[in-house]
């Protein structure tokens, strides 16, 4: 991928259409369990619309869409006992115009990377936690006639359901909708804890991870830095994987989700060079809201992210061999 220089035009501040409520909204554990920072998003596939990506049309929606999803526009803050919470103020959003020399053919297939960083408002966390938006946005043009939208959420605000919700209701009102087609719940109290906490049984998912045994790195005393890369898995590679998962007369169908994380575990354990009896985990983000009694809409704003975690010993992991 090329050098990015983006080059900022202007920034503004997007409010809400309408009035909204004054209040602070109370967060949940698991809310606070959550990084506090802001997740980026780059969206820059086309769909053919004349005013696909259009300044006005996109401003003016994110503003009608910021009436029903009013904490976004608002900041995180604490209470007297020191415990975050959102104020709900209609401080609004940043919006940031931005343009570049490149064309978006440079960019590849936007493979993840730290230079994408550059199509996402940077956000001053220097200050205290109701000093920036909890929500950011930049629109970027390329020389080519292109543009991406970039975007960053706060995860204490928001998980990916309540994002994509946010985003779809967002182009609902771009595409001249009169109303989002599923308003957001707005009741982290649903998800309070008992007061004391009364849990049923130990959470290994909040251990800390295994402590390494006798570990000598296999990348020697100057490892090298990390860099991104993107393995694609072909089908046939992915039926063989799945084949050989009924071996030993097993017959239980996993789906691929399932069959792929599993051979990402066995990958990892293996380039670690860890010994056999070292426990790895394995942590796996599940979204709570159907899985809860009673579920929770999909509609509900807020983190609702349960860890399932794997415990197995790494020779367990590197047990069976296969070449693809």
């Amino acid at each position: 991928m090329q050098e990015v220089e983006v080059t900022v035009k202007g920034s503004s501040m997007i409010y809400p259409a309408q009035h909204t409520p004054r209040e602070t909204q109370w967060i949940s554990n698991l809310d606070m369990v959550m990084p506090t920072y802001h997740v980026p998003v780059v969206y820059y596939k086309p769909n053919g619309s004349s005013d696909f990506f259009k300044p006005q049309v996109l401003k003016e929606a994110l503003s009608k869409t910021l009436v029903p999803f009013y904490p976004m526009a608002g900041r995180m803050g604490c209470n007297e006992n020191g415990r975050l919470e959102i104020i709900c103020n209609a401080k609004g959003v940043l919006w940031v115009e931005a343009e570049t020399t490149l064309a978006l053919d440079d960019l590849g297939n936007f493979t993840p990377s730290p230079k994408l960083r550059k199509f996402i408002p940077t956000v001053d966390y220097s200050g205290d936690t109701s000093s920036y938006p909890l929500f950011v946005a930049q629109l970027t043009t390329f020389k080519c006639g292109g543009v991406c939208l970039g975007i960053g959420g706060h995860h204490t605000l928001m998980d990916g359901t309540t994002a994509f919700q946010f985003i779809n209701s967002w182009a609902e009102m771009a595409r001249g909708l009169s109303q989002i087609s599923a308003a957001p719940l707005i009741d982290r109290t649903l998800l309070r804890a008992r007061v004391p906490p009364n849990p049923r049984f130990h959470h290994v998912e909040y251990d800390p991870p295994p402590p390494l045994i006798n570990f000598v790195s296999s990348l020697g005393p100057n490892p090298k830095s990390s860099s991104v890369s993107v393995f694609t898995i072909t089908q046939n590679q992915l039926d063989i994987l799945k084949a050989k998962s009924f071996k030993h007369e097993n017959r239980t169908k996993y789906n691929t989700y399932t069959i792929l994380a599993a051979y990402i575990w066995r990958c990892a354990s293996k380039a670690r060079g860890l010994l056999y009896d070292q426990p790895t985990k394995l942590n796996i983000p599940t979204n709570g809201r159907p899985r809860l009694q009673p579920p929770l809409p999909s509609s509900y704003l807020g983190n609702v992210i349960f860890t399932a975690s794997f415990i197995a010993l790494s020779g367990d992991c590197k047990g069976w061999t296969m070449n693809i």
